[in-house]
């Protein structure tokens, strides 16, 4: 399967002009932001190959990020581990996706939204799709561009916070992680709201006369 222009069709054929696809990346990991990317592609002008960003290498990743930005209205935003730890990631992630919306210009009137749940505060109509990645040619440029700017973004928080290989596993729960967190301890990227950080944080004070 690989991701076409049937929804983006059928919603114009339904009376929308301005369509988004929009996708985040970084629900999982214990530290760094959750990301989320909102793209208007233009249907005669869409880069070759654009794909799942799963199913890319990250060189191709990086190649097609460039390739959309330049030929499509993109918006990325990025919400912090502050706003994740009071918020939950789930909630923390579909801010993330309706900030990314409202910055878009021109302003969409119906968002394709990857996953089964909607954002309850969408600046336009929204319609969730199930896979949306791996079927939704939007979806799928949102997946890439928001990837490629989490992970350059996790690489700049390993310069700063080496030993976590965060420029390798983008602040998932590797072994890696889990190892460094125990002989390193929490930085201030790691979200206090995971329970592998909220544990450490725990057994510290536990462990302190």
């Amino acid at each position: 399967m690989t991701p076409d222009l049937s929804l983006e069709l059928a919603a114009r054929a339904a009376g929308h002009r301005i369509i988004a696809g929009v996708d985040e990346v970084g629900r999982g990991p214990l530290a760094g932001p959750v990301t989320a990317a909102a793209v208007i592609l233009d249907a005669a002008d869409i880069p070759p190959g654009l794909n799942d960003s799963k199913k890319l290498t990250a060189r191709r990743r990086e190649a097609l990020a460039l390739e959309i930005t330049a030929r499509a209205e993109v918006a990325i935003v990025h919400v912090g581990i502050e706003e994740i730890d009071q918020l939950n990631i789930l909630r923390a992630s579909h801010l993330a996706m309706e900030r990314a919306l409202a910055e878009l210009r021109p302003a969409p009137d119906l968002a394709l939204i990857d996953g089964n749940l909607l954002p309850r505060a969408l600046p336009c109509s929204g319609r969730a799709v199930v896979r949306g990645d791996a079927t939704c040619l939007s979806i799928a440029a949102a997946s890439i561009v928001a990837k490629v700017a989490r992970d350059r973004l996790m690489v700049d928080l390993a310069q700063q916070h080496p030993g976590y290989g965060w420029e390798r596993n983008a602040g998932y729960p590797t072994k890696e992680h889990h190892l460094a967190l125990r002989d390193l301890g929490v930085t201030p990227h790691h979200r206090r709201s995971f329970a592998p950080v909220r544990n450490i944080l725990y057994q510290g004070v536990s462990s302190s006369p």
